[in-house]
């Protein structure tokens, strides 16, 4: 009896066994992904990438089904439904990432949908220890890699700090010596003078790691030229 489920599982023809089992390995598949997505606090979570993998299986299952039964085929394209997947599962990446005043997010998760996609593929397919490896290594670089990352301060952030000065500055040296001096790259600047209200408004744009003390900072601005303001924002105003 298991032997013969083994066999089925294992068939490369489309059984009822067989895409019972696919379906339920691509949902948990999918699902240990969602879930690495879901503690992260991203929209898309166990659902969505259990419905992602399932359905690419399924889509998979009737790539090879069609020609083996309506076809007569054993040697049909089972490709020509399948590809489809890979391009038409771009709409939901789409979805899942969002873009906020100049930053944009989502752009991993975004990926994990297209891998979970490809990994539905796999399985439907009856690659199932490539499925498994691809969905351990796809964990692994969800939750070591970003661990590598925090710990050699591998992720930086582009931001622009703007600074609303009184009068009109002909000098800005003094803010970028500031700045630069805690950690924080100026990648380009842009400066506003206002005749009529007496003031400069200067944008630097920059990049700096997380460990950036922002409210040091600006307290050192602060101390230095008593601006009007301080900011610091994903997007340019003039």
């Amino acid at each position: 009896m298991l032997e013969n489920i083994l066999n089925d599982i294992n068939s490369p023809d489309v059984n009822a066994v067989g895409a019972i089992a696919k379906l339920v390995l691509s949902l948990v598949l999918g699902a240990i992904i969602g879930l690495e997505r879901r503690r992260k606090g991203q929209i898309a979570g166990l659902r969505t990438f259990a419905l992602i993998s399932m359905g690419a299986t399924l889509t998979m299952l009737i790539s090879i089904y069609i020609p083996q039964v309506y076809m007569g085929l054993k040697n049909g394209d089972p490709g020509r439904i399948a590809a489809q997947v890979v391009s038409g599962v771009g709409f939901l990446g789409a979805g899942a990432i969002i873009q906020m005043k100049g930053s944009v997010r989502g752009l991993t998760t975004a990926a994990g949908i297209w891998m979970a996609a490809c990994i539905g593929l796999a399985v439907g397919a009856g690659m199932y220890v490539i499925s498994i490896i691809a969905t351990l290594l796809i964990i692994f670089i969800l939750v070591n890699i970003e661990r590598i990352e925090m710990r050699h301060n591998f992720l930086w952030e582009s931001k622009i700090i703007r600074v609303k000065m009184h009068g009109i500055l002909d000098d800005i040296q003094p803010l970028r010596d500031i700045i630069t001096k805690n950690d924080v790259h100026i990648s380009d600047e842009f400066m506003k003078f206002d005749y009529v209200e007496g003031y400069t408004v200067v944008n630097f744009m920059v990049r700096s790691p997380n460990k950036v003390n922002v409210p040091a900072l600006f307290n050192e601005i602060k101390v230095h030229g008593d601006p009007m303001s301080i900011t610091i924002t994903n997007e340019m105003n003039m």
